[in-house]
């Protein structure tokens, strides 16, 4: 008896700090929170990914290399992505708690985290998107095939990368999303018919 596969479907990437929790810029470098403490929620975003994930599973693909620094501990940003996934429409964070020196597949700018999503979960990555705040993001969404927006901040490095959209914040880039998929929908050459997919379960 031949076994029946799930149809592949797009999804939504996202970074997660300063794209879904304010980050502390000093000397123009944006850090994470240290702690549950001082993790705070954007303005508009838990609206954002409610809309985003009636039509797509959302995923967070973030790197943390303070763990590997010595600057912060696994547990503690175990406990904010935690914070996350009961609070926010989150199919899973995948987390990269490499530095540079380790020469690892999943640290962005590569996109091992958004194939190691795109394995477990059966995931087109062409019809999918990522959006991030950093050249890394945008470079780990493009090299994975995904539509990349990023949402330009000082700090972004956009120089360094070609992004297909750019936006203020994620409610701004959700609607571009919804809106590429209703291109997509009406005949844009881009993955045609890939997006609106509704969120299985």
């Amino acid at each position: 008896m031949e076994l029946m596969t799930a149809p592949s479907r797009p999804a939504v990437f996202l970074d997660r700090d300063g794209v879904i929790n304010r980050t502390v810029v000093r000397n123009g470098v944006p850090h994470p929170p240290a702690r549950l403490e001082e993790f705070e929620v954007l303005p508009g975003v838990a609206e954002a990914l409610g809309h985003l994930a009636e039509h797509f599973p959302l995923f967070v693909v973030t790197n943390q290399p303070d763990v590997a620094r010595g600057m912060q501990t696994r547990q503690r940003v175990e406990e904010m992505n935690n914070y996350l996934r009961c609070r926010m429409p989150l199919v899973e964070v995948l987390t990269c708690y490499h530095d540079n020196d380790d020469d690892c597949s999943c640290r962005k700018p590569r996109p091992g985290l958004l194939y190691e999503a795109a394995r477990r979960w059966h995931i087109d990555l062409t019809g999918s998107f990522l959006v991030g705040d950093r050249w890394s993001d945008v470079v780990a969404g493009q090299a994975a095939g995904c539509r990349a927006v990023l949402v330009d901040m000082p700090y972004s490095g956009g120089e360094r990368c070609s992004p297909d959209h750019r936006a203020t914040g994620l409610a701004a880039a959700a609607d571009w999303i919804l809106s590429a998929c209703t291109a997509d929908r009406t005949g844009t050459p881009r993955a045609p018919g890939r997006c609106g997919v509704k969120r299985a379960g």
